[in-house]
């Protein structure tokens, strides 16, 4: 029996079967699941499972079939990959202007950990006015949307977007994801106000849920304050940065550092690629190469 995993808590997970429409309480078989060392959870929020039916509504699952896309981060303490969301149609990323203030090097590693999706970046609180860092992105060829969960700006224009997807939100602590996917789904999500002394987001949602509404299906996952890009390919993070990886050096396989016949500190000097949004590809370059070799690391769960 194939089942979409809709809930993840504490490796008890709510699947919806996709063979009879029944919600099961599930468990891995066995507790274990044959999978990549490498990674945190072997079963996430949007995952294909495949398992059986014990009773009327529980399940054991035994495999999860191969993700076409995924929202993930680095875990920091379990020194592993770990993944948020998955399957997912689109990954809209929400930002906001004020309360919290706009992050672009947080906005440039969320993009960089999502993969195999159509990135959206949901300028929220539009009522307090936009950050006018958000129009480099738009320059760049990212879909940017302003939206207001208190005035109603741009909802409906969202939910044109959303129609016909899964698609998974994320974003830093306190720019409103679960406000807006109440408004947006009808959906009850817990929300959390601003600590004052910080100016940071207070942790609402502590675990990725699966929202389904008509033609509309959202993934609302944990807020985050600091956010570190899983993956060590390279390749991958320039996927991120397509003004930099759309340049054109005279070999394949630059790693757009500056390395002889590299393009991109010229591109940056006269101004066609953002001497910021360079900086923060360095910058997660960096923290990659200073990452343990994988025989050193912590793969104690």
């Amino acid at each position: 029996m194939r089942f979409q995993i809709r809930r993840a808590i504490n490796n008890i997970y709510t699947a919806y079967s996709l063979d009879d429409g029944v919600i099961y309480t599930a468990r891995i078989k066995g507790k274990v699941m044959k999978k990549d060392e490498a990674e945190y959870n072997p079963v996430a929020v949007g995952d294909i499972a495949i398992g059986e039916p014990y009773s009327d509504n529980e399940a054991l699952i035994e495999s999860v079939e191969t993700r076409k896309s995924m929202f993930s981060r680095w875990n920091v303490k379990r020194e592993m990959n770990q993944v948020i969301a998955s399957n997912q149609d689109q990954t809209a990323i929400v930002v906001s202007s004020s309360s919290p203030p706009f992050r672009p090097r947080f906005l440039d590693r969320a993009i960089a950990c999502s993969s195999g999706a159509t990135v959206l970046i949901i300028m929220n609180k539009s009522d307090l006015g936009e950050d006018e860092g958000i129009a480099l992105y738009r320059k760049i060829g990212f879909p940017v949307l302003s939206v207001s969960s208190e005035s109603g700006e741009g909802l409906e224009e969202l939910k044109a977007m959303l129609r016909g997807k899964i698609t998974a939100f994320v974003g830093q602590s306190g720019v409103g994801k679960s406000t807006l996917i109440n408004s947006l789904m009808g959906s009850e999500q817990r929300t959390g106000e601003i600590c004052e002394k910080y100016n940071r987001g207070r942790h609402t949602t502590n675990h990725s849920l699966y929202i389904e509404k008509g033609d509309i299906a959202v993934i609302d996952t944990p807020g985050v304050r600091e956010i570190e890009v899983p993956f060590e390919d390279v390749a991958l993070v320039q996927e991120a940065f397509p003004e930099i990886a759309g340049s054109r050096c005279l070999y394949s396989g630059c790693l757009h550092k500056g390395e002889d016949g590299c393009i991109v500190p010229s591109l940056v000097e006269s101004g066609e690629v953002s001497e910021e949004r360079y900086d923060s590809y360095l910058r997660i370059l960096d923290a990659l190469a200073e990452r343990k070799p994988v025989y050193l690391r912590n793969r104690k769960r």
